[in-house]
């Protein structure tokens, strides 16, 4: 029995010695797996060091990258907001432009209908004949769109009162300065006048707007005839629809112009017989008599300006008394005022009113400077 136990422990010695060794070499083979392990952590963070680098160097080299690429953007954007500025001013002086070249061609053509307008105006005119008589200038005046207007002045006269006109500016100047005068009538009668100045209200300015009348036609070059007759011939030679003509509504003959207006009721009536221009109006015994048709203007007074003048030669008297016949006392007054020593002169014209008459006189002119009683 005891030989037994003493052959089981050895046995027993040498499994525990063959588990430490198992468990030695499973042990030292962990170990060899951690040192392996671990090498090859060390190497994974060698690699992840080597690749941190490479990240911060490249991180680096981008945040410098974006920085210049900043720089470079922010660059181009102020180019690109200069360029964007200076296309706006552009653009704004190009609108200027614009609009400057739209006023231009609005003047233009305000200036071209003007133009036609006179133009057709001027075609409107009667036909006049005109003979050169030799006289010729080297002067060329200055082009001046203007007309002659003759003053036609109605100056209503108060009772006991008198308008003369002197030959001369410097006369009606005297008898002005003198104011006071005494006409002599008989040998120890006399009266006394006051001589004052004649003002006037003559147009400075006058501006006509003129269009052409739709219904209206101006009829010239007429034959010399009785007028009643030739507005008789004249409505029935219009009225024809055959010759182009239609209703006529009224014949007016114009005494100043020997023209004649013919007013149409159809407003498309005008237009064909003023293209057509030249018309053959049947008189008497079957002549022939060849007439114009064109536009006729109706005018208008589009503005008006005055002026207050004094007249240099004519001078009002007043304060004379009924004291004798008009005819006589208008042969005193004439002949006191003619006389130099009363500071008078040479008389062009001379009109008395008396009292509890009424008398105007007209003053007509050519030239503002220069009236005539």
């Amino acid at each position: 029995m005891d030989s037994s136990l003493e052959m089981e422990k050895p046995q027993q010695e040498h499994n525990m010695l063959e588990e430490v060794l198992t468990s030695i070499k499973n042990i030292k083979a962990k170990y060899d797996n951690l040192i392996q392990e671990n090498t090859e952590l060390n190497n994974t963070k060698k690699d992840n060091e080597e690749i941190i680098q490479k990240c911060k160097k490249r991180s680096l080299k981008l945040a410098q990258t974006v920085e210049e690429n900043q720089e470079m953007y922010k660059e181009q954007l102020d180019k690109e907001l200069l360029k964007s500025n200076l296309l706006k001013e552009e653009e704004l002086a190009l609108m200027e432009e614009i609009k400057n070249v739209e006023k231009a061609f609005q003047e233009e053509k305000n200036i071209n209908d003007h133009l036609k307008h006179q133009a057709l105006a001027f075609s409107c005119l009667p036909e006049k004949r005109v003979v050169f008589t030799g006289k010729k200038t080297n002067n060329v005046a200055k082009e001046e769109k203007k007309f002659d207007v003759k003053p036609h002045i109605i100056y209503p006269m108060e009772e006991g009162t008198a308008l003369i006109t002197f030959e001369k500016e410097v006369v009606a100047g005297n008898i002005l300065k003198l104011k006071q005068h005494q006409v002599v009538l008989e040998k120890e009668c006399f009266i006394t006048l006051e001589a004052r100045a004649v003002h006037l209200l003559l147009p400075s300015l006058v501006e006509i707007d003129t269009a052409v009348c739709p219904r209206r036609i101006l009829i010239s070059n007429l034959p010399e005839m009785n007028t009643e007759t030739l507005l008789d011939k004249l409505n029935i030679h219009f009225h024809s629809s055959r010759r182009g003509g239609g209703e006529v509504e009224s014949c007016e003959f114009l005494a100043d112009s020997g023209t004649v207006v013919l007013t149409f009721v159809n407003p498309n009536i005008a237009g064909g017989l003023i293209e057509a221009e030249y018309h053959d109006l049947k008189l008497n015994n079957n002549k022939v008599h060849r007439i114009r048709v064109t536009h006729f203007m109706n005018g208008g007074l589009s503005d008006f300006q005055a002026k207050m003048v004094q007249c240099p030669r004519t001078i009002l008297l007043t304060g004379i008394p009924p004291v004798m016949a008009q005819e006589t006392l208008q042969d005193m007054l004439e002949i006191h005022f003619q006389r130099s020593s009363n500071g008078g002169g040479e008389i062009e014209a001379l009109l008395y009113n008396p009292v509890a008459q009424k008398t105007s006189a007209v003053f007509e002119s050519i030239d503002p400077n220069e009236e005539e009683q």
